[in-house]
Formats: structure tokens, C-alpha cells, sequence
């Protein structure tokens, strides 16, 4: 099916809609199969977050100090999101070559592996320099595993959803990622409740990595009981797979996979601030206890999910593009007022900025699984989405942790808050450019004909 110029601009609210679409069967298998397989994987990237945030400065950094300690254990965070476009580009091809659920189980098993690694992993103190070193190997494994993963169980969930509550059913990987932080910082927190500080970093941190073989057995279960998606395999029953996506991704659209990065990459910046920097931001600046922050850091969690469910039924309703715009503003407002508001110092301010912060990253998150399902190709649709979730997640999710404690120190945190409300303007205009997506069908199956050039003009 081809898709004419005059498809890609419609009214975003308020136009004549087609009858509602029946819900397919089995659509809410599928739902939960992509919800609780992105909870396992992103709990198992998203407890090194936590973990960079209170222990790993001094269990795989103490030479260097805490605040050089702490810089280098983000800097290792900062590694896997180096790798995500990478493990985007190896995962996607074999998504658009062999289907979205093969590759989904082949993410699970890296991520599962690697973390459980991490878990077994000897300290500084027993290795000496190895240690860091194979974190750093480990994080590259996550990431590679992290970059194939959330285009494929978003493709899982919008390319067997029906048009018209696409939003709504192409949310539960996001949402996924918001009960990740919920269990991730759970983890942390009943085991550094049920044991003293001493041996929660001596190997009580290790808990949360081990915990994960039980998790990860679980989610492959649940995917394993999963058909393969029928748009996939309408593409591939009548017009067959590309032999190189990647190529063919920037080939047709290179345009839509810059832009697409750019929209994204406001909400990483969000994300990984509130729920992985605000979290040594609180313990070691603010000088909360950690038992305290890593329970804000739940309700973080609760708040980016009702954010994601809220934007993505909007998106349904009123277009990906509006309720994108309208939550972008809001996050560079925000950012411009979030550290001045947490340098007041009170625990109910902190209460405060990190759920607000997380609230608007869900919200822009919610409509960006149908918007960048819409925006690609089935041919190529695997490797262009993964590609561009990947970049935004090393721009916007790696970068700012790095830099925040640097610049924060030097500059004071005023100005680190005009820098991440910068990043929000640039996600904003990126999507000021980008045309509306949700008329659009994802069962196109023609070899040759790529979407149009789906820029606003």
C-alpha cells in the first residue's frame, strides 16, 4: 500500500474519524508480553543506574574518590547508551529479517546473562583494575541488548493493534519501563532496609543483578507463548524482508530517523536525570538518606507510568504530535525550574521534582511507540526505530548523568538546568517538523515504495 502526500497532514483534533476498530484477538497477551518482557529488560539496565548512584564509586571506583568516583561509575553507565545504536543496527537487522519475536527472545537471554554477570562481578578491592573493566564489558553487553529490545516489543505490541487505539496498546513497552524503576528501586530499597549500610555495600547491592535469572526465565516464557506478529509476516508472505535494512533506512528516509532522534531524546534526558541522577544528587548534595530518596524514586516510577498512559491515550484522541508538543514545552519550563527548586534543600521538595520530573518524561513518552511505528516502513521498521530510540537514549539519557556532576560543581545547578532545558528545545522543534502519524497504516507490504517524506511543510 503506498501512502499519498495529502495522507500525511491531516487535522490533528477534531476530524471525522473511521468507526473504531474491534480489539484483535489475543491483543492483550500481547500487551502484557511486551509490558513484563521491558519491565525485565530495563530492570536489569536500569539497577546499574541505581547502583552507579549509592555503591558502585566505592566498590569498583574508591581509588578515585567520591566525587571522581562517582563521575566514572556514570561515565560506565554512560557506556552501554555508546552501545545501544550498535546492538540497535545487529538486532534490527535480524528483526526485519527473521521477525520481531526471535530477536526479542535473543535480547532477553544478552540482557539476563549480563546482568546476572554484573551480580557475580569481584570488587576493586579483590581484582584490582579488572573490575572496572569488566563492568565496562558487561555495560556494553547491556547495551547492545537495550538497543534491540524496545523497537521489538514495540513492534510487537502497534503492528498488532488496531488503528485506531494504537497509541494505547503501543504504550505498554514504556510503561514497562516505568515499572522497571518501580522494581528496580524496590530491590534497592527492601534490601537496604533488611540489612545495615556496611553489608549493603559489601554485597547486598549484588542481590537485585542475581534476583534477575528468576525474572528473565519468567519473561521468556511469556514470549515464547506469543505469535509472531501479522504484519511482519504479511510483509514477509507477499513482498519478502529487506536484505539490508540498515541500508535501505537511510536510503529512504533519513530525514524521519534525525528527527525522530531529536524527539526522543527530551525524555531521556528527563528520565535518566530524575530517576538515575536525582538519586545521587539527593544522597550525596542534598544530604538525604538514601533509604528515603530511593522511595521517592518508587514513586518516580508510579509517576512516569501514569504520565505514559496518560499521553498515550491522548495520542489516540488527538494526534502523537500535539500531546508530543504540549509535554515538550511543559519539560523545558520544567528544567529551568527543577534545581532551584530541589536546592531549597526539604525532603518534600525532593518529594516533589523527582516525580514531577518523571510525570513529564512519561508523558512525552507516551505516544513515541505508535509515532515512531507509524514514521518507518515494515521493511526497515525494526532497525530505523530501534536506530532512533538508540541515539536519543545516548544523547539525552547518557550525556546529561555524565556531565550533571561537573557542571553542577563548577557552574552551579542553575546552569546545568539551562543546558537540560536546551535539549528540551531541541526535541521541540524536531517535533514542530515532523508531520502527524496516526492516519497512517503499518500493514504496508510493497518491496519498493518506502512512506513518503513525512515532514510537516
Amino acid at each position: 500500500m503506498t501512502h499519498s502526500r495529502e495522507q500525511s497532514d491531516p487535522p490533528i483534533a477534531g476530524s471525522g474519524s473511521a468507526p473504531a476498530e474491534a480489539e484483535p484477538p489475543g491483543m492483550r497477551q500481547v500487551a502484557t508480553a511486551s509490558f513484563i518482557g521491558t519491565v525485565i529488560e530495563f530492570y536489569d539496565f536500569g539497577i546499574y543506574g541505581t547502583a552507579a548512584a549509592l555503591v558502585f564509586p566505592q566498590v569498583f571506583f574508591p581509588a578515585l574518590g567520591e566525587a571522581a568516583g562517582t563521575i566514572a561509575s556514570f561515565a560506565a553507565l554512560g557506556v552501554a547508551f555508546l552501545a545501544r545504536p550498535f546492538g540497535s543496527i545487529l538486532f534490527g537487522h535480524y528483526g526485519d529479517r527473521l521477525g520481531r519475536k526471535k530477536t526479542l527472545i535473543a535480547t532477553m537471554l544478552l540482557m539476563g546473562l549480563s546482568t546476572v554477570l554484573v551480580g557475580l562481578m569481584p570488587t576493586a578491592n579483590q581484582i584490582g583494575v579488572a573490575a572496572p573493566a569488566l563492568i565496562i564489558v558487561l555495560r556494553v553487553m547491556q547495551g547492545l541488548a537495550a538497543g534491540g529490545e524496545f523497537a521489538g516489543a514495540v513492534l510487537f505490541s502497534s503492528e498488532h493493534a488496531p488503528k485506531d487505539k494504537r497509541g494505547f496498546w503501543a504504550m505498554f513497552p514504556s510503561l514497562g519501563g516505568g515499572g522497571a524503576i518501580v522494581l528496580a528501586n524496590a530491590t534497592f530499597f527492601l534490601t537496604s532496609v533488611l540489612m545495615s549500610e556496611e553489608t549493603f555495600v559489601s554485597w547486598g547491592w549484588r542481590v537485585p543483578f542475581l534476583a534477575s535469572f528468576l525474572l528473565v526465565i519468567f519473561g521468556l516464557w511469556v514470549r515464547l507463548r506469543i505469535d509472531e506478529t501479522p504484519v511482519f509476516k504479511n510483509q514477509k508472505a507477499h513482498a519478502g524482508t529487506s536484505k539490508m535494512p540498515f541500508v535501505e533506512t537511510f536510503r529512504h528516509q533519513p530525514v524521519q530517523v534525525l528527527l525522530a532522534t531529536g524527539t526522543a531524546t527530551a525524555c531521556f534526558a528527563l528520565t535518566y536525570i530524575g530517576g538515575t541522577y536525582l538519586i545521587s544528587y539527593g544522597t550525596s548534595v542534598l544530604d538525604l538518606h538514601g533509604t528515603y530518596v530511593l522511595g521517592i524514586a518508587m514513586i518516580g516510577g508510579l509517576a512516569i507510568s501514569a504520565g505514559v498512559v496518560l499521553g498515550a491515550v491522548l495520542s489516540d484522541r488527538f494526534g502523537r504530535r500535539v500531546v508530543m508538543i504540549w509535554s515538550t514545552w511543559a519539560a523545558v519550563a520544567w528544567a529551568l525550574a527543577l534545581f532551584p527548586i530541589l536546592d531549597l534543600g526539604s525532603r518534600t521538595v525532593f518529594a516533589i521534582g523527582l516525580p514531577v520530573t518523571m510525570f513529564l518524561s512519561g508523558l512525552g513518552r507516551g505516544p513515541q511507540g505508535a509515532f515512531l511505528s507509524e514514521l518507518f516502513h515494515t521493511r526497515y521498521r525494526y532497525t530505523a526505530v530501534g536506530l532512533c530510540y538508540a541515539l536519543a537514549g545516548m544523547i539525552g539519557g547518557g550525556v546529561p548523568p555524565l556531565v550533571a556532576t561537573s557542571i553542577i560543581g563548577s557552574l552551579g545547578s542553575f546552569v546545568f538546568g539551562i543546558i537540560l532545558a536546551g535539549t528540551c528545545v531541541v526535541s521541540l522543534i524536531c517535533i514542530l517538523l515532523v508531520g502527524e502519524t496516526k492516519q497512517l497504516d503499518l500493514d504496508n507490504t510493497t518491496s519498493t515504495t518506502p512512506r513518503p517524506d513525512h515532514v510537516s511543510g
